[in-house]
């Protein structure tokens, strides 16, 4: 690999000197080479990219310990507890529903083999798929920045987990909630969470920790139990009745294999979560390198021992028709009624640790994608003042989120919302997948040569055909027909929305960039802000036509502003 720190091993077509870095240029882009402050190797990205901050506003307080909790944290949620009874539904079988695990944990591998290649490119930016998007796809100038980060705010909502935690709240007593009741626990959960989050950044990390503790402490008591379970000395009946025959009843329906799909890698969602952090890391790659497959490898021992504990307690058929969740028919199964609705407190506080992992990381996503500059008031989004946290992607994570508790009604309405999240970040996987093709082009053709973790070729082609599939089967129809899905209207109208929110934010994109310049007479040049907390970020200015050619002469193609003695030295060069 050759040595990033060693500018004389590059041969670039141009190279041109500016205050505040290296440019190296080939065709119409212009690579930067910076250096970041947690010890990582020189971040060399195309210039339109949000600058890196050389020393964190946030500070390096992500140690090994806590990416393992960030990802635990953010993979365990209620999924593990719920997801089980959908997968066997879907999959038909007890047999296939166990293989699904297995290959959820084997896509998932890939899929971190991916975004270690990906972050080891860019070890000093955080924000993760915003980051990679922008960087693999260069041109046209800010069209990804900006439809991912319109997307992304559209759909910045936590809905699901919140309500999810209100219901389960509620389950713990005989009492029945009204429907707004159970939103306002829902609201007021998630208040508490950002609530804390906003307050210190110290505690934020302290209570991702604690919390990914004690749902691996939580599983592990599901699993245990389950093994007593298995071997007998419970009062239910018949343990091994689900494991004879176990592949009896398998489904060959696509659009139920592709629904399984979904939910398996969604139940593994999160394993990236560190990579949103990646500039509060500490030698970040090599760290990550460690302890990201660690926390992927404890979730998978950890969902495959309790889902062999579900259908050890609960019969097949139960578990499939059942309206509870996998966890709470196991619990009464082998502790009774009034157990059950106590040890609920165990699948409480692994939702509202879910809150709280996620929250963490979208707040460093959203903070990146207003470094880019594409979104209104950059300094609101990226700013650290007063309390050295996010603030601002905290309050829109807050207000997209009460929003959609409170806005949808159950049912059809709310599942649609949640559906309809999943489909566009599919497409920005597939083509983050094919981006990664790109960047390894562009390093190659800067002469940076391979960067400091590779990801083998099979595991990259298999999570873009992964994905790919993901794109294409949940168009398939469902066994029940066009309104056989999980809503009582066209199946796949999560998708056609899903969609046209992307197409919405390109046409906003061309709206932004070409025709309202066009008719304004300027054009749109990005410069480099710092901020009293020394935040770095990148705002869009408009620059009359008349006045380019001075714009670009005082500022490099960062966008800093270059002084007068440096451009005079650059003459006499």
């Amino acid at each position: 690999m050759a040595d990033a720190h060693d500018a004389e091993k590059f041969d670039p077509a141009v190279r041109v000197t500016s205050p505040s870095s290296n440019v190296y240029k080939t065709g119409n882009l212009a690579f930067v080479g910076e250096q970041g402050g947690n010890g990582s190797l020189p971040t060399f990205q195309e210039a339109t990219g949000a600058p890196v901050e050389q020393h964190s506003p946030l500070g390096y307080k992500v140690q090994w310990f806590t990416i393992i909790f960030l990802n635990i944290g953010q993979m365990i949620g209620t999924g593990v507890f719920s997801t089980p009874a959908s997968i066997l539904t879907n999959t038909g079988s007890v047999g296939l529903a166990l293989m699904y695990w297995v290959i959820g944990f084997v896509i998932s591998c890939c899929a971190l083999g991916v975004y270690l290649e990906l972050a080891s490119n860019f070890p000093s930016r955080s924000g993760a798929e915003v980051v990679y998007l922008e960087q693999a796809y260069p041109r046209p100038r800010y069209f990804f920045p900006t439809t991912f980060a319109v997307q992304s705010v559209l759909l910045s909502f936590s809905s699901s987990n919140a309500v999810v935690l209100a219901q389960y709240a509620f389950k713990m007593s005989d009492y029945s909630p009204s429907n707004w009741e159970q939103k306002g626990v829902a609201v007021a959960s998630y208040t508490l969470a950002v609530v804390l989050l906003v307050l210190s950044d110290k505690l934020a990390i302290w209570l991702s920790d604690i919390f990914g503790f004690i749902k691996v402490l939580t599983l592990i008591f599901v699993s245990i139990t389950g093994l007593v379970v298995l071997g007998g000395h419970t009062s239910v009946p018949d343990p091994h009745a689900n494991f004879r025959d176990a592949f009896a009843g398998t489904s060959s329906n696509g659009n139920a294999m592709a629904n399984a799909l979904v939910k398996i890698t969604f139940a593994y969602e999160g394993f990236q979560n560190a990579f949103n952090v990646m500039n509060e890391i500490k030698n970040p790659v090599r760290t990550v390198k460690k302890s990201a497959p660690i926390s992927l490898l404890i979730v998978a021992i950890m969902y495959m021992l309790c889902n062999i504990a579900f259908f050890a307690a609960v019969p097949k058929d139960e578990l499939k028709t059942a309206e509870q969740t996998a966890a709470t028919l196991f619990f009464t199964k082998v502790f009774g009624k009034k157990a059950a609705q106590g040890l609920n407190i165990l699948v409480i506080i692994s939702a509202f640790g879910n809150l709280i992992s996620v929250l963490i990381g979208q707040s460093r996503m959203i903070r990146e994608i207003g470094r880019q500059g594409v979104l209104p008031w950059p300094k609101f989004w990226t700013t650290t003042k007063p309390f050295g946290t996010p603030i601002g992607p905290y309050l829109l994570k807050w207000g997209m989120t009460t929003l959609m508790i409170v806005a949808p009604p159950a049912g059809d309405a709310f599942n649609f919302v949640v559906d309809l999240q999943t489909y566009p970040n599919s497409i920005f996987y597939f083509l983050m997948t094919v981006g990664l093709y790109l960047i390894r082009r562009q390093r190659k053709r800067i002469g940076i040569g391979r960067s400091e973790f590779r990801c083998w070729d099979p595991a990259v082609i298999l999570f873009l055909a992964v994905n790919l599939f993901l794109l294409i089967m949940p168009w398939y129809p469902p066994e029940g027909g066009a309104t056989g899905g999980d809503v009582s209207f066209w199946y796949g109208t999560y998708c056609i929305v899903g969609i046209g929110i992307i197409l919405v934010c390109g046409f906003y994109y061309w709206i932004w960039i070409y025709v309202l310049p066009y008719f304004g007479k300027y054009e749109m040049r990005q410069t480099v802000l710092t901020l009293d907390d020394g935040s770095v970020t990148h705002k869009l200015v408009k620059v009359p036509k008349d006045q380019l050619e001075q714009w670009d002469a005082e500022h490099d193609v960062s966008g800093h502003s270059i002084h007068r003695d440096t451009m005079e030295t650059a003459k006499e060069r």
